[in-house]
């Protein structure tokens, strides 16, 4: 079931998850989403306000907002577990100029874990993913637009000197909702093809 959700807006998030109960009887899981960047290679100090907020807005507000209403519904049916999608840039600082970005995905795994130590003993797991730089509808036409660029970015980024795929991270968000990672709790886990450290 598709449900059409400005997920800025409260009185949407809460009807999404009030129809989804209505029409399946119980919520298990969920999966918050939904991202925005306002473009990179700006200095912090010169992001435009509006920027700031509609990042901070999208990246974290939104999240909380549809934990507050999917941790009653899990709570209802007896638990199950909650994903949120962090990104590498929540573990790291940003080093591209995206410093709204930045702060929003580590804003994601500070609620994230907190709210894993506020409902863990009720049987709820919340656990953020963070991918690293992937194919998707926000980087692909940056790749395409500056493909030279992109080339020392993954080098810098990626052990395995590639893009990920989306379905490489969405067998991790499957396995986190799965009873397989059910001793896994309050965890950031990065999916970025693994850190590059090395001198050579």
């Amino acid at each position: 079931m598709f449900i059409k959700t400005d997920v800025t807006v409260r009185a949407e998030v809460e009807a999404m998850v009030a129809r989804t109960v209505d029409r399946f009887g119980r919520l298990d899981g969920a999966v918050n989403n939904a991202g925005i960047t306002p473009g990179p290679f700006t200095p912090a100090a010169e992001i435009p306000d509006e920027h700031w907020f509609s990042t901070i807005d999208t990246n974290l507000h939104a999240v909380f907002m549809g934990m507050k209403f999917e941790i009653p519904a899990i709570l209802a049916s007896g638990g199950g577990s909650i994903v949120n999608i962090s990104s590498m840039y929540g573990l790291i600082g940003g080093d591209i100029g995206n410093a709204a970005y930045v702060t929003s995905k580590w804003g994601v795994i500070g609620l994230t874990k907190t709210a894993a130590i506020d409902y863990g003993q009720a049987g709820l797991r919340i656990n953020a993913v963070c991918p690293g730089y992937c194919h998707s509808e926000m980087v692909d036409p940056y790749v395409e637009a500056m493909p030279d660029l992109f080339e020392t970015i993954i080098d810098r980024h990626s052990a395995m000197k590639r893009l990920g795929e989306s379905q490489e991270v969405a067998d991790v968000i499957s396995w986190l909702l799965s009873d397989q990672s059910s001793f896994i709790s309050g965890a950031a886990i990065p999916v970025q093809g693994g850190d590059v450290t090395r001198l050579y």
